[in-house]
């Protein structure tokens, strides 16, 4: 969780500060502003909502309380039936004696819409009578029936069953009937004797469908099913589903519910759910909307919502990008001033209006780009003359002791008769002073560095009398590159001194000089006795060989090192190889120059 908000907010820190002054207020402004309205539209559609769903309860409480209106005038009229039916037909009639049958038709011709058919039985489960029917199944045991011993046992009590089809008579026309069972005990009379018997009067269920079925509900997608007091289904728009097990209804927890709205999660679908109790029966009328529904009947007022939304964003940014573009021109006019001063530009517009600490800044800015460059101007001039200082004092560190052996050879020479061997010594001391000087030039071409190679090896192979032996590998178009002079002879004289007058047997130092990409390697080697690691990794470091190499030229390594990284920068310098017996390389770095970039070398050395 903290690894994410890091990043999170490193990406918000990164962007904002990638954006202009304009662009963030722009999208502040925005971004405040639709926030705003997105919560004063969500506060207000979900009052809408809860309002809506409100209202929605209480017309669903309404249509429940107009269907069991409905319905108790349907059960009233069929126990107006069985009431009478059973006070006027059978109370005072003996059955022996008096034949019921003709009243009993006529009570059913006259309901015959709303019932399907009228019978008594007695208390053994023998038919008595029945209209329209006349005869039992014989397979049919009325006894065993549930309305029939519910009956007997509610004395005085009227029993409604759920839907079922009737199959208790024979009918000529084979047919069968969906038929919601009212059934009563009632005391039949014979010969003067009274016994118990049961009225059964078998109320049509398309009545009840009709009344249930024709039901406007609120939302779209709700339907309305009736149970009794236990759970068990009566009507159900989809009963055949139902009891074909395709489909489920939450009827078991319905029975649980009181009277009202209820909210119910069935089938991982949200509904609302209201109740209403039958009078009478116990029976619940329940009224199911699934909440999904809500948004069918809030779609145009969603599609508004977006369009307003949608529209005032739009007018948002295009408001806040021109109010902000007022705001942010001063800022942004003198950020394109400061922007042409740090690209080099000897002149910008830092003229700017706009509001008093605009004007201030740009005032401010002003006066330090006059300050900067003056102390700019004047760090510059410091830096070239310190950098000339410390090259001029690094170049003039050369060992007096190199002329004063030099010339004390020669005189030794002169004494002894060897004229030639003197002159060759006077000449190539000559030719390695002229290319010292090199006309005033710190940067000279390889060649002519070279060419002071040999001649210092010349007169260093005759002081050494032929003691060691010297190669040049050179590469085809090193020689017309250039070099800062001086670089190669500290090291060749190190590689002498230290070297060769210790080797055993013949020395032989190695000047290999190559490209490498885009830089110049210059390579010496000889097979002296070498140096351990220790030794050699303190070599460049500052202060080291204080005084100088002793019996070295004075300028040593450390200086030759200094004098590369002044010239060209800290990427180029020496490094330096060497493992005891095993002999020494020290390897030159200097990028390759050609003739336009030494001329420009040149002119910042005299400025």
């Amino acid at each position: 969780m903290n690894h994410s908000w890091e990043k999170l907010r490193g990406w918000w820190q990164t962007r904002y500060h990638r954006s202009s002054i304009q662009m963030i207020l722009s999208q502040s402004f925005t971004a405040v502003a639709v926030i705003g309205m997105v919560f004063l539209g969500l506060a207000l559609f979900f009052r809408f909502t809860a309002a809506t769903n409100k209202q929605v309860a209480e017309n669903s409480q309404r249509v429940l309380a107009q269907v069991n209106l409905n319905l108790d005038n349907y059960l009233r009229s069929m126990m107006r039936i069985s009431d009478t039916a059973y006070y006027q037909v059978l109370k005072d009639a003996d059955l022996d004696t008096e034949d019921i049958m003709p009243q009993m038709e006529l009570l059913y011709e006259t309901n015959r819409d709303a019932m399907v058919s009228i019978a008594v039985f007695n208390q053994e489960g023998e038919l008595v009578k029945a209209a329209p029917f006349e005869k039992l199944k014989n397979s049919v045991r009325p006894q065993d029936e549930e309305w029939f011993l519910t009956a007997m046992d509610r004395i005085e009590n009227l029993h409604f069953s759920t839907a079922h089809v009737q199959n208790l008579f024979v009918d000529p026309d084979y047919r069968y009937h969906w038929v919601v069972s009212l059934s009563r005990q009632v005391e039949l009379i014979r010969s003067g004797r009274t016994e118990s018997g049961v009225l059964l009067v078998d109320m049509s269920f398309g009545g009840i469908e009709q009344i249930c079925k024709n039901v406007d509900l609120p939302r779209k997608g709700g339907y309305l099913y009736l149970i009794d007091d236990s759970g068990e289904i009566i009507y159900h728009p989809r009963q055949q589903l139902i009891n074909s097990g395709i489909i489920q209804e939450n009827n078991l927890q319905a029975a649980s519910y009181s009277d009202g709205t209820h909210s119910e999660k069935f089938q991982h679908q949200l509904r609302q759910v209201t109740v209403k109790t039958a009078g009478y029966t116990g029976w619940k009328l329940v009224a199911v909307m699934p909440v999904e529904g809500v948004m069918d009947n809030y779609g145009q007022l969603l599609l508004f919502f977006l369009f307003v939304v949608l529209f005032s964003i739009f007018l948002l940014v295009f408001v806040n990008l021109r109010l902000s573009e007022w705001i942010t021109r001063p800022v942004k006019k003198l950020d394109e001033a400061v922007r042409q001063l740090e690209a080099g530009a000897e002149e910008a517009d830092v003229e700017v209006r706009g509001p008093h600490e605009i004007e201030h800044l740009a005032h401010s800015i002003r006066s330090m780009v006059s300050t900067m460059r003056h102390l700019m101007d004047d760090i510059i001039q410091q830096e070239q003359q310190k950098r000339r200082s410390e090259l001029d004092v690094l170049q003039a560190q050369i060992n007096p002791h190199f002329l004063y052996n030099t010339l004390d050879s020669v005189v030794w020479m002169t004494e002894n008769n060897r004229t030639q061997d003197a002159v060759l010594m006077i000449t190539s001391l000559a030719r390695f002073f002229r290319i010292s000087l090199s006309r005033g030039s710190n940067i000279i071409p390889v060649a002519d560095e070279l060419e002071h190679v040999r001649h210092y090896l010349v007169i260093q192979k005759m002081r050494y009398k032929n003691k060691f032996s010297a190669n040049f590998i050179v590469e085809d178009g090193v020689e017309k590159l250039f070099t800062i002079k001086l670089i190669q002879q500290p090291i060749l004289e190190n590689a002498i001194y230290h070297g060769m007058a210790f080797a055993d047997g013949d020395g032989e130092i190695t000047i290999h000089a190559f490209r490498d990409g885009d830089d110049v390697l210059i390579d010496v080697t000889d097979n002296g006795p070498g140096m351990p690691e220790e030794v050699v990794e303190h070599l460049l470091e500052p202060g080291a060989h204080k005084g100088g190499t002793k019996g070295g030229s004075g300028i040593g390594l450390q200086n030759v090192h200094r004098r590369i990284q002044l010239t060209f920068g800290e990427d180029y310098g020496l490094m330096i190889t060497s493992e005891p017996d095993a002999g020494t390389t020290v390897r030159t770095r200097i990028p390759a120059v050609d003739a336009e970039m030494a001329r420009r070398f040149r002119e910042e050395g005299e400025t």
